[in-house]
């Protein structure tokens, strides 16, 4: 069995690194002092388990669980005994250590792990099965219908009763809601990144902090939308 570590404190990493050598069957892979660098990796490896602090600036193991689209085994450490509850909201997390780490709750967490990795998985169905949507969009402006392709769009923005779409040719005003946009446009090209706004996926040119780019727009991206964000990233 395989692990990673992720802790942005390396005592931390290193205290788990020594509780994952007293166990035979227990191979640490790597460890990572931020989650960015560990969804990277796990693109490119199978893994068994991560040990994921919860508390990490910029991204935490709460962001990092819910980015993963197929997320190995996860045990949460951590010193807030809040989180415990919680934390078995997500499928993939199996325990949770409390900080400091004993290696008899340590062994037993492991046994956790083995057995839930024995277990029968669960099939995940292909999001891409869904039935594809048309390449076109008509839009209603002063009683013309105007068709746009779907993949010339860029950016799309609330501005309270009506919707500014942008387009790699030109800007439109039209008076609907973002919600009823949203559930027209296909999800394997577009994106809600915060509550005023969606975006082509494809259409973007750099991520940085809280915002992406695309062609001279920079677009906010909310806590609760960033994790789909990154979840759909081809990271190398």
């Amino acid at each position: 069995m395989n692990c990673i570590i992720i802790d942005d404190e390396a005592a931390a990493r290193a205290i788990v690194n020594q509780l994952c050598s007293k166990i035979p069957d227990l191979e640490v892979i790597e460890e990572f002092d931020n989650a960015i660098d560990a969804m990277k990796f796990l693109n490119q490896h199978l893994i068994d388990v991560v040990f994921l602090d919860i508390h990490m600036p910029g991204f935490s193991g709460v962001d990092f669980v819910q980015t993963l689209k197929n997320p190995p085994k996860i045990v949460m450490t951590t010193s807030d005994t809040e989180f415990a509850i919680a934390s078995y909201e997500y499928e993939a997390i199996v325990d949770y250590l409390v900080k400091p780490i004993t290696p008899e709750r340590f062994e037993k967490c492991v046994e956790k792990v083995k057995n839930s990795l024995t277990q029968q998985p669960k099939v995940i169905e292909d999001e891409t099965s869904s039935t594809e949507t048309d390449e076109d969009l008509y839009i209603n402006i002063d009683r013309r219908l105007i068709k746009l392709k779907l993949n010339e769009i860029m950016v799309i923005e609330a501005k309270g009763d009506y919707i500014d779409i942008k387009t790699e040719k030109e800007d439109y005003r039209v008076h609907t809601t973002l919600k009823k946009i949203k559930a027209k446009l296909p999800e394997k090209l577009f994106l809600q990144i915060h509550r005023s706004y969606i975006i082509n996926f494809t259409k973007i040119i750099d991520i940085e902090d809280n915002s992406v780019l695309i062609e001279k727009n920079v677009i906010p991206i909310s806590r609760s939308n960033r994790p789909e964000l990154m979840r759909r990233l081809n990271l190398l």
